[in-house]
């Protein structure tokens, strides 16, 4: 199970977070800032699995994005880290070659797509193409809706 996925810059500023377990807010804060001083601090060279505490924590590196997740210990690193490429596949699809600012900019649409990936911290479906379907579906729900709102009404 995935306790939490963290995403973060190589300045170490946050850019995405999600938890599955829950924590007070103090808590959160304080383990982000240790995992982001840990995972920066480590040479590229290096293993992209740490042992942390009772968890384990499977990290990736796309572009200036470093992918963290927070597993148990008995959970497999390596099936973690296919589950970090099928998401930045569905962000590639979704943004086409996703970047740094496009998560900034659309968090919520990382976010849903996240969501529509993994729910209690664990992987829903490892279909590419029924996530990016449910995707455009809500987009062209929300475009609807817009469209309804926009009209005048007598």
């Amino acid at each position: 199970m995935i306790h939490f996925i963290l995403l973060f810059s190589r300045q170490g500023k946050l850019r995405l977070q999600k938890w599955y377990t829950t924590l007070p807010e103090k808590e959160k804060k304080k383990i982000v800032r240790e995992i982001v001083q840990i995972v920066l601090s480590r040479n590229q060279k290096t293993s992209s699995f740490v042992d942390w505490k009772d968890l384990k924590l499977v990290y990736k590196r796309y572009a200036s994005l470093y992918f963290c997740c927070a597993i148990e210990d008995q959970d497999n690193e390596l099936l973690t880290l296919e589950v970090v490429h099928r998401y930045v596949e569905l962000l590639d699809r979704y943004f086409g070659n996703v970047c740094e600012l496009d998560i900034i900019f659309n968090f919520e649409k990382a976010y849903f797509i996240l969501d529509e990936f993994i729910i209690g911290g664990e992987v829903q479906d490892t279909s590419k193409r029924s996530a990016v379907k449910a995707i455009e579906d809500s987009d062209m729900l929300q475009e609807t809706v817009e469209e309804y709102m926009n009209k005048p009404a007598f």
